[in-house]
């Protein structure tokens, strides 16, 4: 990538690492609440197991660990193409909305953990 800064390197690789990990998340999520209700588990008995369960909760702050690392590199980069946004305005726009996800994943890995 000649010509790019270094900043521009580092979240292109940090966008890309984080959706490494997204998308193993993203399967073990998937495949996990298909079996659970394929096996007949309701929604409550799906979080009754999940309460106070640390592995699950560790996986799910992982989950939204890197939501919050991978959507705003995306939005920054959406941003900057499709406005006349000075990069201030992008970067503020795209940390705004990393904290966003970030403040409503933790909560519902959170609710999960206590449901």
């Amino acid at each position: 990538m000649p010509g790019t800064s270094t900043l521009e390197r580092r979240l292109f690789r940090l966008q890309r690492l984080s959706a490494m990990v997204l998308a193993v998340c993203l399967v073990v999520h998937l495949i996990t609440m298909i079996l659970a209700v394929q096996g007949g588990l309701t929604a409550a008995e799906i979080l009754a197991r999940t309460r106070d369960n640390a592995a699950w909760l560790a996986f799910y702050l992982a989950f939204v660990l890197m939501v919050t690392l991978h959507v705003p590199i995306g939005l920054r980069n959406i941003l900057r193409e499709l406005t006349g946004w000075p990069t201030s305005r992008v970067n503020l726009a795209s940390l705004f909305a990393g904290f966003v996800l970030l403040t409503f994943g933790l909560r519902a890995a959170w609710a999960v953990f206590l449901a």
